[in-house]
């Protein structure tokens, strides 16, 4: 018997509930309770993350301990807070680089963290990115020019987001915004919050609370078929900005030496 067949079962037992009872106070049917315990089918994560609160234990615990009546949880915070990543490998085992394309953006969102959903992803491979788990986005919009929409970013998970850098730019998934490109200003550790700033500047910059947040992933490279446009010829007028901007500086070197 797979250890959440049999936690669920020893669970329900020992708050003295009947198939029916159980199924009624977490909103499925009773038929289901009893192919999760007799190991028909499994639970999806959200109906995990469901049954790991009712009973008071973290998802962690749930699915990889064998809890009995000699079991005693450990002293963790609310299993509601645990990240799960979904991902899928290669038949060499090496983990894919899934693409969300804009069309399966609002289906992300659910599925996230569905093995299921993550799995029937279009596929990337990028031979500079063995190391590490990367997921690739399509991006909309004018608010992170010069990238156009339709520019593919890369991005690395960000398991520990007390380590997210200010001034880089990162695709955050949460549940207000969906999925946003963004550069980050401030660090999260402090506030518990991100602020997300658009390079173009018409865009204002807005704030995003921790608990919004479902996905972190830290931007390593982009795939467009938006090529560069060349660099253009100086002109007078740009000559005669960067001759100014170099008299403001010699006049502030030789201030500060006095």
């Amino acid at each position: 018997m797979s250890l959440i067949s049999s936690n669920i079962k020893f669970l329900r037992k020992k708050k003295g509930l009947t198939q029916q009872q159980f199924a009624d106070q977490v909103g499925i049917k009773r038929s289901l309770v009893g192919a999760y315990e007799e190991e028909r089918a499994e639970p999806k994560y959200e109906l995990l993350k469901k049954i790991a609160l009712f009973f008071e234990i973290t998802v962690d615990d749930f699915i990889n301990e064998t809890i009995n009546e000699k079991w005693a949880p450990k002293p963790k915070g609310d299993p509601a807070n645990l990240r799960i990543l979904s991902i899928s490998v290669d038949k060499e085992d090496n983990e894919n680089i899934e693409m969300v394309p804009l069309k399966a953006s609002a289906g992300y969102l659910n599925g996230y963290a569905d093995p299921e959903y993550v799995v029937q992803l279009p596929k990337l491979y990028l031979p500079m990115f063995k190391q590490g788990t990367y997921r690739a986005f399509e991006i909309k919009g004018d608010s992170m020019l010069p990238l156009v929409s339709g520019t593919v970013i890369v991005g690395e998970y960000q398991e520990n987001w007390g380590d997210i850098k200010s001034g880089e730019t990162y695709v955050i998934i949460s549940k207000s915004e969906g999925i946003v490109y963004k550069r980050i200003n401030g660090k999260f550790k402090d506030q518990k919050k991100l602020k997300l700033v658009s390079d173009n500047p018409v865009y204002e910059p807005y704030e995003i609370n921790g608990e919004d947040i479902l996905e972190v992933w830290r931007a390593k490279a982009y795939i467009s078929t938006h090529l560069p446009l060349p660099t253009p010829e100086p002109t007078m007028e740009s000559l005669t900005s960067m001759m100014a901007q170099m008299q403001r500086s010699i006049s502030n070197l030789q201030q500060n030496k006095n």
